[in-house]
C-alpha cells in the first residue's frame, strides 16, 4: 500500500510539474517553432526569448516588485509580531474579537475596495507611486500574517519569557532575543507567504500603477497585445518572474515546513 502512494505521489508530481516544464521548453524556442501546432519539442534551443524580455525595459518592473514585496513583507513583520505577541503569549481582553476582526477585512473582494482606493491614491497624489503599492501591501497582508504569527507564538514556552523578565529584560529586548530566535521558522513562513502574496499580486498594480511604478506582473501582461501572444517571449518572461519566488521559496523550505507544521498537532 505504501508503494502505490508513493507511485501516485509522483505522478501527481509530475501532473503539476509538466506544464511548469512545458513552459520552460517553450521559453527556449523561436517565436515561430513555439507557435506551431502541435508544438515542436525537439525544435532547435534559443536564448532570443530571454534576450528580448531583458532587453525589451524588464529591469524597472523587477526592481518595483522586489521593492514592494520585501518593503511590504518586512513591514508587515515589524507590526505582525507585536500585535501577535499581545494576543498571544500577552492576551487582551477579547482577543478572539480581534482576531475575528482582522479575518473580516478578507471577506470584502477585492473589486468592491478597488474605486475607492484609487479615489484615494487620485485624491493624495499617489497614482503610479511604489511607496502607495507597498503600504497597499502591507494592509493586505497584515491579517494574514497576524493570525499565523499568532499561532506560531502560542507555542513559546512561558516560563523562558518569565525567566528573561525576571533578569530584567523589556519587552524589545524579549520580542528580539528571546521571542524571535524560537520562532523563527515561522517568521519565515510568515515572511515567505506575504513575499508571494505581494509578487503576485496583479489586480492593483495594474489599476494603481502606470509607467513609473509597473511591476513585474503588469510588465508580463503587456506581451498580450492585439498583434498577437507572442508565445516564447511569454514563457521567457514568467519563467523570469517565477524565479524569485521559487528560489525564495527553495531556500526557506526547512524553515517553512517546520513554521507551517507548528502548533498543528501537540
Amino acid at each position: 500500500m505504501t508503494r502505490i502512494f508513493g507511485v501516485l505521489a509522483w505522478f501527481a508530481g509530475l501532473v503539476f510539474f509538466a506544464p511548469v516544464a512545458w513552459m520552460f521548453l517553450t521559453s527556449l524556442h523561436s517565436e515561430t517553432d513555439a507557435a506551431t501546432n502541435p508544438p515542436s519539442i525537439a525544435a532547435p534551443l534559443t536564448l532570443d526569448g530571454y534576450a528580448e524580455f531583458f532587453n525589451g525595459g524588464a529591469w524597472p518592473p523587477l526592481l518595483n516588485s522586489f521593492s514592494a514585496s520585501i518593503g511590504s513583507t518586512i513591514i508587515v513583520l515589524l507590526l505582525a509580531i507585536p500585535a501577535a505577541y499581545a494576543l498571544s503569549i500577552k492576551p487582551v481582553e477579547k482577543w478572539t474579537d480581534v482576531l475575528f476582526f482582522f479575518l473580516s477585512t478578507k471577506m470584502m473582494p477585492v473589486v468592491a475596495a478597488l474605486l475607492p482606493i484609487y479615489l484615494i491614491a487620485q485624491f493624495a497624489g499617489m497614482l503610479d507611486n511604489i511607496s502607495f503599492l507597498t503600504l497597499l501591501y502591507c494592509s493586505m497582508n497584515l491579517p494574514i500574517a497576524v493570525w499565523l504569527m499568532r499561532s506560531f507564538l502560542s507555542e513559546v514556552p512561558r516560563e523562558i519569557l518569565e525567566a528573561a523578565s525576571i533578569d530584567g529584560a523589556g519587552l524589545i529586548t524579549i520580542l528580539r532575543r528571546v521571542v524571535a530566535p524560537i520562532a523563527m521558522p515561522g517568521i519565515a513562513a510568515t515572511a515567505l507567504i506575504c513575499f508571494i502574496f505581494s509578487w503576485n499580486e496583479l489586480l492593483f498594480a495594474r489599476v494603481l500603477t502606470g509607467v513609473v511604478a509597473g511591476t513585474a506582473p503588469v510588465y508580463l501582461t503587456g506581451f498580450v497585445t492585439s498583434q498577437g501572444l507572442f508565445l516564447a517571449k511569454v514563457c521567457a518572461a514568467a519563467v523570469v518572474v517565477s524565479l524569485p519566488v521559487l528560489i525564495a521559496g527553495f531556500a526557506a523550505q526547512d524553515k517553512l515546513v517546520q513554521g507551517l507544521s507548528l502548533g498543528a498537532v501537540k
